[in-house]
């Protein structure tokens, strides 16, 4: 069975055929540093965490996945200055709060992380290429840009399938250099207004990169002249990758075999976007709502579908991942027996476990997550019914354990992870929280054996009013916090 993904550029699901046998190379424009990421910023994040754990699993490929740091840019410049800092101090800042949102979510530190001003060498380069090839043209202003000559490029336009004379003029620098108003910015001058330390010498005079020249110089660098999936968020396709794939393929290069795209995450039918003010960051989220869950929402939808936000949609999500918490706690009590049961051994046999044949088609089908979980939640269906009907073949219900893990692995949203715990526990104060509970549970239960069953109500009612979901079962009472 193959992998089939979309390609944005032919407009058609296609074989995965990686350029290099048992490997495969991803490169996905990571997030510029202006301000706190928000979850319409990490989506792309999650998708690709599910393509790449999807790659490794389920077809042995040795993954090198490249997600770059845009580090210096006008919005960057603009935002510290406004906040009176400096702009390599406040770039920084929110890249490590962008690690930590990622993290926090589960997503696999990527192979690389290049930053943009680490690579002005390799741009500089590109920029020489371009222009010896006749791609690319220093202005005639003393301005010190160097611009893109999009007519020069006779396949410019064919990623959006979009003709030039229908483009609207490129913003990203003044026209009175340009041959031709779409003509893009490959360097841009130094600006009077600007801090000196945001500009570098070339031939052409001192500035700084232009937004798409620097994917393709790290690019080349770390996935090669040639890579499998180039990958991004829709928003980008044009733009800045339209403008990617021209001046790397002028400049020779065989770069993307792959154009991958996630859509949006939207809020009352708008993207979510700081102009529009309707951003929700992940820190924020994450106070209320459990990682697990906020990853599971993220994940659920097929990443070329809109995931609209709202407090219904992260309730249900919750929901959904009780129900695959539920069910895994109590099949390992049902398993105490069995030393494959303890949660590094199931992990580990899940790793190997064969997965259902459905669960593989799905994914190999575009990454169909939403079959995927419906094949998850079908079996934890039938783990269910092993366990109210009693049934002594814990053989079957080990196995089908370990392939409710081994798939929820997959997706990135295994509740015996050991991301999560760490992510729920926040300087010890999960272990607080669960001695808490487990006093008055201790109580409860007292209560119930002394047939003080007002006093054991009150506790549960106690309980329930601060958000503590309680259930009765053979095997004592267990809990669990409700879903917000």
């Amino acid at each position: 069975m193959s992998l089939r993904l979309y390609d944005t550029a032919s407009r058609e699901i296609r074989d995965f055929e990686p350029l290099e046998p048992g490997k495969a190379s991803i490169y996905i424009c990571g997030l510029t540093t202006q301000g706190e990421p928000h979850i319409g910023h990490v989506r792309f994040a999650v998708a690709f965490d599910i393509l790449r754990r999807w790659m490794v699993r389920g077809h042995g490929l040795d993954v090198t996945l490249v997600r770059n740091v845009t580090d210096i840019d006008d919005k960057i410049l603009r935002k510290s200055a406004e906040n009176d800092r400096p702009w390599w101090a406040w770039s920084y800042l929110h890249e490590q709060a962008t690690s930590e949102a990622l993290r926090t979510l589960g997503v696999l530190d990527p192979t690389y992380e290049p930053r943009a001003t680490g690579h002005i060498t390799e741009m500089v380069e590109l920029i020489e290429t371009l222009i010896e090839r006749g791609h690319a043209y220093p202005a005639t202003d003393g301005s010190g840009d160097v611009y893109f000559d999009v007519r020069s490029y006779t396949d410019y336009g064919s990623l959006t399938r979009q003709k030039i004379d229908d483009m609207e003029a490129a913003a990203d620098a003044d026209p009175r250099g340009k041959r031709d108003p779409r003509d893009f910015a490959l360097w841009k001058g130094v600006k009077p207004e600007e801090p000196s330390t945001a500009s570098w010498p070339t031939p052409y005079g001192r500035g700084r990169p232009g937004w798409h020249l620097e994917c393709s110089a790290m690019a080349r660098k770390y996935v090669g002249d040639s890579f499998d999936i180039h990958g991004g968020g829709v928003d980008l396709r044009f733009p800045h990758h339209e403008n990617e794939q021209a001046q790397s393929r002028a400049a020779g290069l065989g770069f993307a075999q792959f154009w991958l795209h996630n859509a949006w995450v939207t809020l009352s039918g708008e993207k979510m976007s700081k102009s529009l003010g309707n951003t929700l960051t992940v820190a924020a989220l994450t106070e209320t709502v459990a990682p697990l869950v906020l990853r599971f929402y993220l994940g659920s939808v097929h990443y070329r579908s809109t995931v609209e936000y709202g407090e219904d949609s992260l309730a249900e999500a919750g929901a959904a991942v009780d129900r695959i918490t539920g069910f895994i706690t109590r099949a390992q009590e049902a398993l105490q027996g069995e030393v494959a049961s303890t949660t590094p051994a199931l992990n580990d046999r899940a790793d190997a476990v064969d997965l259902p044949d459905s669960f593989v088609a799905a994914l190999d089908d575009d990454l169909n997550v939403s079959e995927a979980l419906a094949v998850i939640f079908g079996l934890v269906r039938e783990g269910n019914r092993l366990l109210e009907s009693g049934a002594s073949d814990q053989a079957t219900l080990l196995h089908t354990l370990e392939q409710v893990i081994g798939m929820t692995q997959v997706l990135g949203v295994n509740p015996l992870d050991p991301q999560w715990s760490s992510a729920d526990a926040g300087s010890g104060a999960a272990d607080v929280l669960a001695a808490l509970v487990d006093q008055r549970l201790n109580a409860r239960a007292a209560a119930r054996v002394e047939r003080d069953f007002a006093a054991a109500d009150a506790i549960r009612d106690e309980l329930t009013a601060l958000g503590v979901e309680i259930e009765d079962t053979p095997a004592g009472a267990r809990w669990s916090l409700a879903a917000r």
